[in-house]
């Protein structure tokens, strides 16, 4: 699986877990929807519901007149997705890779302000890194 296709998914896994509080296995192979497992979004997932409270942490201190339970939940969930790998994955992934793939599902998952808002906050977090 390519990982544009893995952090999709692990959007949608993690949009599930946001709403349904399904346990993380269940929505990771709900969005496989009988596909092979793979490695890099099952990290994605775990790595986000293991850190949720440092991310969130990390996230908040960026919103500007905004709290994290009024965001989109699509916004929500890519901001989190994004951030884990900006904080635990940066050897393996560069951070202008990371916020062009979460403008590019922005545009894709969110409304017509999603990539902007997503742009804009990442690129806080990732000046601070």
């Amino acid at each position: 699986m390519k990982r544009r296709t893995a952090r999709e998914k692990a959007l949608q896994a993690l949009f599930q877990i946001d709403v349904s509080q399904v346990e993380t296995e269940s929505a990771i192979e709900h969005v496989l929807e009988g596909a092979p497992t793979d490695e890099y979004l099952s990290k994605l997932v775990s790595g986000v519901s293991q850190y949720k409270e440092k991310i969130d942490a990390e996230i908040k201190k960026h919103l500007e007149k905004w709290t994290l339970e009024r965001l989109a939940t699509v916004d929500r969930n890519l901001l989190r997705l994004s951030v884990f790998e900006l904080l635990y994955l940066s050897e393996d992934v560069p951070a202008n890779v990371v916020l062009d793939e979460a403008i590019e599902i922005a545009k894709l998952y969110g409304d017509e302000q999603s990539s902007k808002f997503i742009n804009g906050v990442l690129s806080k977090v990732k000046e601070q890194l």
